[in-house]
């Protein structure tokens, strides 16, 4: 009878953690990134909308001063193209990173959604990239002093795979926050000369794509390594972490994409995770 109660008991924990990692999912960037996320949605619109159209004015400006060219002095004449270049050369600008934006709005807004949607083909490195900047903007806007280097040695001809676009760019924007904010807290503990580093690279290795994420933080000591990827297990100060991000990337990888997931670290002297995801 009490093994009875016992294995209840157990089927209920596993129950409750599973409620609990979905609660996470939902809860990572959530309901208020989501409402924020939409409203930059509209001025967003509206930048990108109205470049375009700058984009289209400038080239008609420039059409109708070349048919009054007779009338014009010619150093005035160069004098407006030249203007009309560098009107031409920032609105293309900011039509650029008008577009950037949107992407970034929209991948907050699958997080925040937190239900897994399809595998899509990905290009990894621009999911990488986007991801970086993501997580490298988020944690200078809590923390000023916030600051590292980042190299990047991405492999330029990898394929496209298919994969769900959000959960592996939730894996990843896990491991690059540990990874910045370990190499970070190192930096500010030791008072150290040597800056914070974080490095990404991307390779083609055989029937996987892999993608290293190295820092240069204080390594993982032997004793807590066995533990890293088990649910609730943290090595954050209270409040500041759930101890799912690795247990619920290691089932995103492992479980939903039969890939794998693995680290190598030297105590004080870096940690490089390795995600390897099937072609």
């Amino acid at each position: 009878n009490s093994y009875k109660e016992l294995n209840e008991t157990l089927e209920n924990l596993k129950s409750t953690q599973d409620q609990l990692v979905a609660q996470e999912k939902l809860a990572s960037l959530g309901q208020l990134t989501a409402g924020i996320a939409h409203e930059i949605k509209n001025p967003l619109n509206f930048v990108n909308n109205f470049s375009e159209l700058s984009v289209g004015l400038v080239d008609e400006l420039g059409e109708e001063i070349d048919t009054l060219k007779e009338k014009i002095e010619d150093d005035s004449y160069s004098d407006v193209k030249e203007i009309l270049a560098l009107l031409q050369q920032n609105a293309e600008k900011i039509k650029e990173h008008g577009k950037r934006a949107d992407s970034i709005v929209h991948s907050m807004l699958q997080h925040s959604r937190g239900k897994t949607g399809d595998r899509q083909e990905t290009d990894i490195n621009s999911m990488l990239d986007e991801d970086l900047n993501l997580v490298y903007h988020g944690l200078r806007a809590q923390d000023s002093s916030f600051n590292i280097k980042i190299e990047r040695d991405y492999n330029k001809s990898l394929q496209h795979i298919k994969v769900v676009p959000q959960d592996i760019s939730r894996v990843f924007l896990n491991i690059l926050t540990n990874g910045c904010y370990e190499a970070h807290r190192k930096k500010v503990e030791t008072n150290s000369d040597e800056s914070a580093r974080i490095k990404v690279k991307t390779a083609d290795v055989g029937s996987f794509i892999e993608v290293r994420i190295k820092d240069n933080g204080s390594g993982i000591p032997k004793k807590i390594q066995e533990d890293l990827f088990k649910p609730f297990f943290t090595t954050k100060p209270a409040g500041k972490g759930t101890g799912l991000g690795l247990s619920i990337s290691y089932d995103i990888v492992v479980h939903e994409h039969n890939g794998e997931i693995k680290f190598e670290t030297k105590e004080g002297e870096f940690t490089e995770f390795i995600i390897r995801l099937p072609k």
